[in-house]
């Protein structure tokens, strides 16, 4: 999919502004310290997560529903220390993989935004290796009631401004409704962020096999 001039061109520079602060690769860093092994990251972007990779990945698989190009996108690729294969999801939305195919896989600043979050939880939970682990870093509802009334009231607007994010999922109840057995999960308000979008999940999870 090669999406539009807004896909390919201002969004990756929307995603650096917003997503790129000190604050925000702090706590990529600590999420991505239990990956492992063959990897899958879906959401991408314009590889942000890439440098906060441990020496324990050894081979990287990243999903986009668009793939955003860009020099600085090439470079952290080429700065890896371990092969990276790009690809884009198709008109079905099945992860391009076998049952069981990944030793992690990860999701950051992702779930707000997919469209079928079922459906793409599902996917994670079949690609997932049975010992594997899935490691997530999302924003979401809030479980204070006045900031989740105000995240309703919001979350049209937000969601039209910002090529479909959510900001009132509340992302534990879609993990264990996919099939997902969260072994932990810290909640926090992400530094300097509005707390309606700043409501963060940082976890682990695992395949419930029963």
């Amino acid at each position: 999919m090669k999406g539009g001039f807004y896909d390919r061109y201002l969004l990756p520079r929307l995603l650096e502004w917003a997503l790129g602060s000190p604050a925000c690769q702090r706590e990529r860093e600590i999420t991505l310290a239990l990956s492992r092994g063959k990897t899958l990251e879906i959401g991408f972007g314009t590889g942000l997560n890439l440098p906060h990779y441990p020496s324990s990945v050894t081979d990287l698989t990243v999903v986009d529903s668009v793939e955003m190009p860009g020099k600085k996108i090439e470079a952290r690729i080429g700065a890896a220390a371990f092969p990276v294969h790009r690809t884009t999801l198709d008109a079905s939305s099945r992860l391009p993989a076998d049952d069981c195919s990944f030793d992690s896989i990860v999701t950051t600043w992702t779930l707000c935004s997919i469209g079928n979050l079922e459906a793409a939880l599902s996917e994670i939970r079949r690609v997932l290796k049975p010992d594997g682990i899935y490691l997530f870093l999302e924003h979401g509802r809030s479980d204070d009631p006045r900031i989740a009334r105000r995240q309703d009231f919001i979350n049209p607007l937000h969601r039209c401004l910002g090529r479909g994010c959510n900001i009132n999922r509340k992302i534990d109840r879609f993990l264990q409704e996919a099939g997902l057995v969260i072994e932990t999960m810290d909640r926090f308000i992400l530094p300097f962020a509005p707390r309606v979008s700043g409501e963060m999940y940082r976890g682990t999870a695992r395949r419930n096999e029963i």
